[in-house]
């Protein structure tokens, strides 16, 4: 006799109801999605990236912002794979298909200009994207399960507020930030940076996994235009007096004055509106808040 199905079977047959006869407007249930909270971002995950900006295909995370005038598209993408570290092209011609043709770059009419860097469950998204509707966020989340739930809650939210016309300007994608944050964003590209509640790797041997470090800060200046801000929050005072000390001796970030900090409605957002902020409060426990600007790079 048959034992009732396990947890994996279950969160299969969910995701295959949602699939057959959704409507798109139901929001999926989290505990079908849910993961450990640690991922290794030292390990090879089999990650799909594109070898440079310019071979990031955008069009499929934000369909409500595609260039469809002529001449905006390019016929060739090519991506890495990371576990095989070979250079993948989409060109489906194969044996059996000869007349297969390559996927094409969808070109956007507007770039993504705010990154939530490990993203969570998606509440910085849901919360900023309506604030922001010009704005393209993105939320890059490592963790598989995790990733595909922020997925599908944003395609049904844009499906609830389609006469509204909201939620077409954020997305996720699953990625290694850590790694490959250079090959989805180009120099100055972005005007903010989320780093949300990180993982604290309390242990001194883990904390070359932390999301600020020296080499990854030069990383965010990369990618951070002049005048950009990078905004972080935990609750882990410990891991907040690392953050800053790594930032104040970087010299392309100035730490914004409380004033500033105070004044900005993203803070706000940051310190409420996801759900890690939302059980920290429920905890009674301390966010630490501070935000770094992008300065100006020196004249040669």
């Amino acid at each position: 006799m048959a034992g009732p199905p396990n947890k994996k079977q279950k969160r299969l047959d969910y995701k295959n109801s949602r699939g057959e006869g959704a409507n798109g407007k139901e929001l999926p249930k989290k505990k079908f999605y849910r993961q450990r909270a640690h991922a290794n971002v030292f390990s090879d995950h089999n990650l799909i990236y594109p070898i440079s900006p310019v071979h990031m295909n955008w069009g499929p995370y934000f369909p409500g912002f595609v260039d469809t005038s002529d001449g905006k598209t390019a016929t060739v993408v090519e991506i890495q794979n990371e576990a095989t570290n070979e250079r993948l092209s989409t060109d489906t011609t194969t044996q059996d298909n000869k007349d297969s043709k390559p996927e094409v770059i969808q070109q956007l009419t507007k770039e993504v200009e705010v990154a939530d860097i490990g993203c969570g469950f998606g509440g910085l998204l849901v919360a900023l994207a309506p604030k922001m509707p010009n704005t393209l966020l993105l939320g890059m989340e490592i963790r598989t399960q995790v990733a595909e739930y922020v997925q599908e809650r944003l395609k049904a939210l844009r499906v609830q507020k389609a006469e509204e016309g909201l939620y077409q300007n954020a997305a996720c994608l699953r990625a290694n930030s850590m790694k490959f944050l250079p090959n989805f964003f180009k120099k100055h590209q972005l005007s903010k940076i989320f780093l949300c509640f990180p993982d604290p790797h309390f242990k001194a041997r883990k904390h070359k996994a932390r999301i600020v470090s020296t080499t990854l800060n030069s990383e965010y200046a990369y990618v951070v235009r002049p005048g950009g801000i990078v905004y972080t929050i935990t609750d882990v005072e410990d891991l907040h007096l690392w953050m800053v000390e790594h930032f104040d001796k970087h010299l392309s970030f100035e730490r914004v004055s409380k004033e500033e900090e105070e004044a900005d409605e993203c803070v706000e957002v940051m310190k409420t509106g996801t759900e890690e902020s939302m059980k920290v409060t429920r905890n009674n426990g301390q966010k630490f808040v501070a935000l770094f600007r992008r300065m100006e790079d020196p004249p040669w």
